[in-house]
């Protein structure tokens, strides 16, 4: 009996401090990692480096929001993104990679730093009257989550070869060949992939949601 209650002292004294858990409960990493192509491997390269500064960046882009204004790469100037590609009338996995957008909106509605930017792959029926529309009814909070059309060879470019946004990894892709994926994806201040994510998945949008808030001490 003596031994035991000694060992029990022994391991409270050892427990960890509240700060060390907290630290465990919101960060996976001192930092995350980076991609740069459609296989998405994980590339570990410390931030700051002359590394960094040679991978791959999101180039900059010209869209227009539900508010009709036009968003580029200035909007996201020293921002963290969280970046998806949707259309308005998709009647299956669309309104649930909303309803994940919405969360992640939520979480950080109070956060300047944080934006979310969507992009319609069905530009020609979502104009920017659609848009609005779409935004209002979803409870979307203007200016912090952009909704954008544009160009649809531009957004499928952006989609396909500066994102990679598809899974289908090696098979070629036509602009006839329409852009449908459930991934989001997080972009840090200095238009670099640090994650992707996907949207119909709770633990993964939680997992998302951890990783901004890893990111933003970077």
């Amino acid at each position: 009996m003596f031994i035991f209650i000694i060992v029990l002292n022994t391991s409270c004294k050892n427990e960890p401090k509240k700060e060390n858990i907290k630290t465990i409960e919101t960060s996976r990493v001192d930092y995350l990692p980076y991609y740069q192509d459609e296989s998405f491997t994980p590339n570990w390269i410390t931030p700051g480096s002359e590394a960094e500064q040679k991978f791959h960046k999101i180039p900059d882009f010209k869209l227009v929001n539900q508010l009709g204004d036009t968003i580029t790469q200035s909007t996201f100037e020293d921002k963290i993104y969280v970046t998806d590609f949707f259309f308005t009338i998709c009647p299956g996995i669309c309104p649930k990679l909303a309803e994940s957008m919405l969360k992640i909106q939520d979480e950080f509605k109070d956060d300047s730093e944080i934006l979310l930017l969507s992009h319609s792959v069905m530009p020609s029926k979502d104009s920017v009257s659609v848009l609005h529309a779409y935004a209002k009814s979803h409870d979307v909070i203007n200016n912090k989550w952009h909704l954008v059309t544009g160009d649809k060879k531009e957004i499928y470019d952006l989609g396909r070869n500066q994102y990679f946004v598809e899974n289908d990894l090696g098979v070629p892709k036509s602009l006839d060949d329409f852009l449908h994926t459930e991934n989001f994806l997080l972009i840090d201040k200095n238009k670099h992939i640090r994650g992707i994510y996907n949207g119909l998945n709770r633990a993964s949008v939680a997992q998302l949601i951890t990783d901004i808030k890893t990111l933003k001490t970077e």
